[in-house]
């Protein structure tokens, strides 16, 4: 399982780089000590010039491991804004196709990172899937878009894919399940229909949406804090779809 972390974890992929156990299913399987039946890989996406943004981040963000103790999640993990039960059809940000200095700048390496797992470790080819959050929800679809045959499912989180990122995902009948955060205000909801219309559209046969109706942009909590989708991963492979 790859995962792609947000925005707020960059690093230079040595020092800084255990900022990646922040968030996501590392997080739940290292430091919550849940037996996740994963090889796990979480690269860290670079700076790119953007180290002054970072200046003021205190390592006292990246969580310790301690034996015998599960952390509990944040208390304000959900946000304050007003339930809402529909949603708009949304005019997308003009030209954007993903955030700037994304994962998108990334993608061959993370298919050479990809290939020296394979090498390395026991890897089920069949069983290959991708993961992420806000900015590495973008940068699932980007990866997902450029080399779809890889992966078995992706599970973007709180991060929407644009429509002209749709088609190869869909010729390769890619399985995905979308989560959006009902509450979000950092990546609202109505933004990730004109992508998902256009899976549709194609005529994407597997493509599932939940939307956690009472949860922010934190969603990912309850997202990897859950279950299913582990399940959900585990009951797909590439030669099934």
């Amino acid at each position: 399982m790859f995962f792609l972390h947000g925005g707020g974890e960059r690093g230079d992929g040595k020092y800084d780089l255990d900022y990646v156990l922040i968030h996501g299913p590392l997080y739940e399987a290292w430091i919550r000590h849940r037996e996740l039946p994963f090889i796990m890989v979480a690269p860290q996406l670079p700076y790119f010039g953007r180290e002054a943004d970072y200046a003021d981040r205190s390592p006292d963000l990246i969580p310790e491991r301690v034996l015998g103790r599960v952390p509990e999640y944040p208390d304000d993990y959900r946000a304050d804004r007003r339930l809402s039960g529909h949603s708009e059809q949304a005019e997308l940000p003009t030209g954007i196709v993903d955030l700037p200095d994304g994962w998108s700048r990334c993608v061959e390496d993370l298919n050479q990172m990809l290939a020296q797992v394979k090498q390395g470790y026991a890897v089920d080819e069949e069983r290959v899937y991708l993961t992420g959050i806000s900015y590495g929800g973008f940068g699932t679809w980007q990866w997902a878009h450029h080399n779809p045959e890889l992966f078995a499912a992706i599970a973007p989180v709180v991060g929407w894919g644009h429509p002209s990122l749709m088609e190869p995902i869909a010729e390769a009948e890619l399985p995905v399940w979308q989560f959006i955060g009902g509450r979000d205000n950092v990546v609202e909801e109505e933004l990730f229909y004109p992508g998902l219309n256009k899976l549709e559209e194609l005529g994407h046969p597997d493509v599932r949406v939940t939307v956690h109706g009472d949860m922010g942009h934190l969603a990912w909590l309850r997202v990897y804090g859950g279950q299913d989708l582990y399940d959900w991963f585990l009951s797909h492979t590439r030669n099934n779809r």
